[in-house]
């Protein structure tokens, strides 16, 4: 094993389409995904400015905001954006099947954004890519290597469609029990939100008031991250006399209550339990406190479905990156059934997520796994 650079073992491919561009797919930035080593997704036919040529088995690596860790192997000859450096191994000096891991890996993408330029939008440039230095096998190791390490990545995409199945199920037995909303089949009640809620946002809290510790003080981003892992680091806060304060004045969030980004994704919901005690910041969250007529987390189900999440983006003019106001909130439609029925719904849901957390474990033991092997024989 010896240490070698990036630029000793691969290239960046430079090739222009100067004809047509018929026939080839495009590939851009939005169709890397983060930290996933198979391209899954381009374009086809679409109209377009880009005249960089890859080749199948060439490594696409987004150099702009490396941080968003993006490189995948290109499946196919194609046209990609000038955002993205096509990578070509030199297969007298390294396995081509082992190169997207070197590049896709965490030590790499922390030396691309160390070395990008540019405040707004940072960007690296091969000539700084190429003297990222790592730690290469011999020929028989690399193939040993690249054998486990695809074999591992296959895993990974076997338990990825295991959970977004799960996903699936959950929707198909919304519909299976309450049908179609726009037909209502069943003829259940359909109501809107300020039927079943009180809706408000916060006192407003100024900039000069947020602390370093104390009460937490949660903005979208962090409703967000309470709702996909029911916890969250968080870094802003207030006293608790101001707490103390807005709780007597204006109220703060309940158990029970619902908190509905209002800005960034549009509608994402966290269900407030027992042990919380934070507040929140006025327009970027609002605050659904039950009225008592219908389960709220059954609520929080139905703004994962699409009927809730296509009134969202016509009310955010087609798109979930506009805003989800008080009086949009509001006018939200909502199915109302029977509460039991409501109640062996989210039972249901519980007994699924339940099955979908294990799936989401056993999925993280396995990235730490493959992680580990890459940094232990590449690092």
């Amino acid at each position: 094993m010896s240490k070698v650079l990036l630029g000793d073992v691969a290239v960046e491919h430079k090739e222009t389409c100067k004809g047509s561009k018929d026939g080839y797919p495009i590939v851009g930035l939005e169709h890397l995904i983060p930290e996933e080593i198979t391209l899954t997704a381009w374009d086809e036919g679409s109209e377009n400015t880009f005249t960089k040529i890859f080749r199948k088995g060439n490594v696409l690596f987004g150099r702009r905001r490396a941080y968003l860790k993006k490189a995948a192997v290109a499946p196919f000859d194609g046209i990609c954006s000038g955002d993205i450096t096509v990578i070509e191994a030199k297969p007298d000096r390294i396995l081509p099947e082992l190169l997207p891991f070197i590049i896709q890996n965490d030590a790499l993408f922390d030396f691309a954004v160390g070395k990008s330029a540019g405040s707004l939008s940072p960007r690296v440039k091969w000539e700084h890519l190429k003297n990222y230095e790592f730690e290469l096998p011999d020929m028989d190791k690399q193939r040993e290597l690249a054998t486990l390490l695809w074999a591992m990545d296959e895993t990974k995409k076997s338990y990825q469609k295991l959970i977004a199945a799960t996903d699936e199920l959950v929707k198909s037995q919304f519909i299976e029990r309450f049908g179609d909303f726009k037909s209502n089949p069943k003829g259940l009640e359909i109501t809107t939100i300020d039927q079943l809620f009180s809706v408000g946002s916060s006192k407003r809290v100024f900039q000069k008031d947020w602390k370093s510790s104390g009460v937490p003080f949660y903005r979208a981003r962090e409703i967000v991250k309470l709702s996909e892992q029911g916890l969250v680091d968080n870094e802003l806060f207030i006293t608790e006399e101001m707490y103390q304060e807005y709780a007597a004045r204006y109220g703060v969030p309940q158990p029970g209550d619902i908190m509905v980004t209002g800005v960034g994704t549009l509608g994402i919901c966290y269900l407030v339990q027992p042990k919380d005690r934070f507040y929140y910041k006025d327009g970027n969250t609002l605050c659904f406190h039950s009225l008592g007529r219908i389960d709220s987390r059954f609520v929080v189900e139905c703004y994962k479905m699409p009927f809730i999440r296509e009134q969202i983006e016509a009310n955010a003019g087609g798109s979930t990156v506009g805003t989800y106001t008080i009086e949009t909130a509001c006018k939200t439609r909502i199915f109302n059934p029977p509460i039991e029925e409501q109640q062996e719904f989210v039972a249901f849901v519980q007994q699924s997520d339940k099955s979908k957390f294990e799936l989401e474990q056993t999925l993280s033991e396995l990235n730490a796994t493959y992680k580990r092997i890459i940094e232990e024989n590449l690092g």
